[in-house]
Formats: structure tokens, C-alpha cells, sequence
């Protein structure tokens, strides 16, 4: 059956309205809800491609926005294919960078790619989900292949690039196997006959360059799901290690409590839209009874448990929030305390207590530190020499003075 022939009915509506939910783009809209309608007609499910790069050990609640995209598309009963870029990440992906990436040996990218597999599958129905290489064919792709593939897109498009046009402008060197990249990444899609490809708005430039290329092969193009980057825990900056704003997916389940109870009652929205697997409408019963007048802070109770229990369980989730909440009714951190930013980030603990009105003086920070009465989300300081990078911390003098700092 063409997919033009396909009617649209109210349950390919249905499904789309899930698709679409907390997505930055769906490109091009018209021709997915035809797949969609294509798929529903047919029993044919559509072919769901979703490729990540090992390209570090471990992974965080940013990089679980486009998993829990996969698994409601696994819930509709469609093909869920997690490629581990195990070829392309010895090349380095240049997306959103102005240097030429270091590519990872072949034995961390086996590691890391065993690690992803681990922790993806805390989201995605392992038993529907096909996972595969693109080793498979890229390494047998050879010079000739190579150089074919490269003959079917032209240096002008790949310099449409926005990373690539402002090093060339600026001098930063290129090289050439970086155009590679996206080439490679198109052919996957070639390859598996992807009817749908998902990543981050980053990678909107790789995702176009597989539809083009499908094409150039005679395929139906992909369309392509981009979903938005999640903001961190101090509310300005994308979710990353490197700026301490983050939640592993492996964390305690105390510390994933109480980091996801820290984050504003505004920011709060959009985790729901991009982490819970709550419907919209109680999402929506959520926010009215907010309006009603219940307290924000117990409708964030329940996005942490859920959160807590699909890493952990049910049960881990419950004994969190009775210690989470066993230590606001012992005096050990109140639950209302100043709201402090500071901007400078990495800034020293010195410096931190002062600003945020918790010390007077540099001298009364660094006596309070060496006696044993300044505490970093519960821990107790020792070193007046330690730095904090960019996220919120708990900051405690004492018994009594508390401050949420944000640094950025």
C-alpha cells in the first residue's frame, strides 16, 4: 500500500500527538503521519533509528531524552534500532565543535559501548530491541565504497554546516575526515531503511544528510525527530558532567532524590515532558492542582520516584523519599532557605560562603571550614582550597544558616 493511500484516522492522530510530545521538530510532519497511517493500515511497523557514539562511559539524564522517545515509539508497536556507532566514533563526530574531535581507540569505544547497551536498556524494552554495529557494513564500506559514497554530496552542502562554516571562517583548521562523518551516519540509515531517525537538535545536519542520501540511494527518505537538549539542574545550561549540573543514570537513588527535589518549580514542567512517561493529561491534573493551591513540592516528590524507581525500583524510591523527608522534619535541612546565584563558576568555597551571605569575611569562612561546620550538600568541607563548578549545591554553615547557591 502507498503511503499516500493510507487514511488518516483518529488513532494515527492519537499516535502522533505521542510522537510529537516534547519534541523540538518533526521533519517533514506530512510525509511521518503518512508512514504512520501507512504502518497502521499495513500491521508493517516503521523502522526507528536512533544511533549514539560511546563516546564516554556512562550516561545521564540529558542523554535519556531521545531513549524515552524510543521506548513510547517501542509502546506503539513499532521497530526500535539502537546502533552503537562503534565505527564512526574512531572518527569523532565535529557536531557543535570548533576543534577537530580525538577519536577513541577501538578498545574504548568496547567499553563504553558495552556500558551504553547496560544503562539503555534500564529504559528501552530490551526484549524489542535490535541493536547493532554500524562496523558492520561501514568497515566493509572500502576505498572504493568510500569514494562512491562521497561522489553523492557535494562540499558546498556539507559547508551549509554551521560548525564548519564558522571554522572556515575563522582559520580553524578542518580536516578532511571530518566530512566523513555525516556521510557515514547517512549511510547507516541507507543501510538499515531507517522510516524515522531521532537525536538531539545538535545533530540535525547528520540526520538531513541520511534522508539526502536515501534518496541517492532510490529509498523513501527518513524523516527525522529532534528532540530538545535538557537543562541542567541549575536551570541555565544544557545537563553535562563537565558543568556539574548533572543526574547519572547509575547514582544512588538518595542523591537522584535529592538532586531532582533541588530543581526549581519552573524547570520542574519540563522534566516532566522529557523524562516522565506520565500522560499529558495527568501531567495537566498536576499543574491544576497546583493552581488550586498543593504545594509544588509534592508534585515533585512524585517525578523523583518515578524517576528514582525505573533506575532502581519502587521500593528504593519509597525509602528515599522517607530519608529525604526524615532529614527535613530532623532539622538537618530546612525546606524553605535563601535562593542564591552567583555567576563566575568554577568559583573557590572561600569565595561561596561569602557571596552567598553565609560568612562575612574570607577569615570567618576559613575558620568555620577548619572546624568542622561547612557542609556541600550534606558533606562536610575540608579542603579551603575546594572549587565548585556551575550547578546547586545545599550550602550549610552550622546548624542554622543554609543558602541554595546556584553558580554558573
Amino acid at each position: 500500500m502507498s503511503a499516500q493511500d493510507a487514511p488518516i484516522t483518529p488513532a494515527v492522530e492519537a499516535d502522533l500527538a505521542i510522537v510529537k510530545r516534547g519534541c523540538e521538530e518533526l521533519l517533514v510532519e506530512s510525509e511521518f503521519v503518512r508512514k504512520l497511517a501507512r504502518s497502521h493500515a499495513t500491521g508493517q511497523p516503521l523502522r526507528i533509528k536512533l544511533g549514539l557514539d560511546p563516546t564516554a562511559p556512562d550516561i545521564h539524564l540529558g542523554h535519556t531524552v531521545v531513549l524515552n522517545k524510543m521506548r513510547q515509539l517501542q509502546d506503539l508497536g513499532h521497530q526500535v534500532i539502537f546502533l552503537i556507532g562503534d565505527f564512526t566514533s574512531t572518527i569523532g563526530d565535529p557536531s557543535g565543535r570548533n576543534t577537530t574531535r580525538p577519536p577513541l581507540t577501538p578498545e574504548q569505544v568496547k567499553t563504553n559501548a558495552q556500558t551504553y547497551c547496560d544503562q539503555a536498556n534500564l529504559i528501552l524494552d530490551q526484549s524489542k530491541t535490535e541493536v547493532l554495529y554500524n562496523s558492520t557494513w561501514l568497515d566493509q564500506l572500502g576505498s572504493r565504497g568510500l569514494i562512491q559514497l562521497a561522489s553523492r554530496y557535494t562540499v558546498a552542502r556539507m559547508m551549509e554546516r554551521d560548525d564548519f562554516t564558522k571554522r572556515f571562517a575563522s582559520n580553524t583548521p578542518i580536516s578532511v575526515h571530518e566530512f566523513l562523518y555525516p556521510l557515514l551516519q547517512g549511510y547507516d540509515s541507507v543501510q538499515l531503511k531507517a522510516d524515522l531517525e531521532l537525536g538531539g537538535t545538535d545533530q540535525k545536519f547528520n540526520l538531513l544528510v541520511g534522508r539526502e542520501l536515501q534518496k541517492e540511494y532510490g529509498q523513501e527518505p527518513q524523516c527525522i525527530l529532534t528532540m530538545p537538549l535538557l537543562v541542567g539542574l541549575d536551570g541555565v545550561e544544557k545537563m553535562s558532567k563537565s558543568k556539574n549540573n548533572y543526574i547519572g543514570v547509575t547514582e544512588s537513588p538518595d542523591s537522584m532524590f535529592g538532586k531532582l527535589m533541588s530543581i526549581s518549580d519552573t524547570l520542574m514542567w519540563s522534566y516532566f515532558e522529557l523524562l516522565s512517561f506520565r500522560s499529558l493529561a495527568e501531567i495537566q491534573a498536576f499543574k491544576d492542582a497546583i493552581a488550586g493551591g498543593e504545594n509544588p513540592r509534592n508534585i515533585k516528590v512524585a517525578l523523583a520516584q518515578e524517576i528514582v524507581a525505573r533506575f532502581h525500583s519502587q521500593r528504593d524510591a519509597e525509602e528515599a523519599l522517607q530519608r529525604f523527608e526524615s532529614r527535613f522534619k530532623h532539622g538537618e535541612i530546612p525546606e524553605d532557605m535563601p535562593e542564591v546565584n552567583l555567576t563566575g563558576a568554577p568559583m573557590g568555597i572561600i569565595s561561596v560562603l561569602r557571596e552567598a551571605g553565609l560568612a562575612s569575611s574570607g577569615s570567618e569562612a576559613q575558620r568555620n571550614i577548619t572546624q568542622g561546620g561547612v557542609r556541600i550538600d550534606g558533606t562536610r568541607i575540608e579542603d579551603r582550597g575546594l572549587e565548585l563548578a556551575a550547578g546547586t549545591y545545599v550550602v550549610q554553615i552550622g546548624k542554622r544558616r543554609f543558602a541554595r547557591v546556584t553558580l554558573s
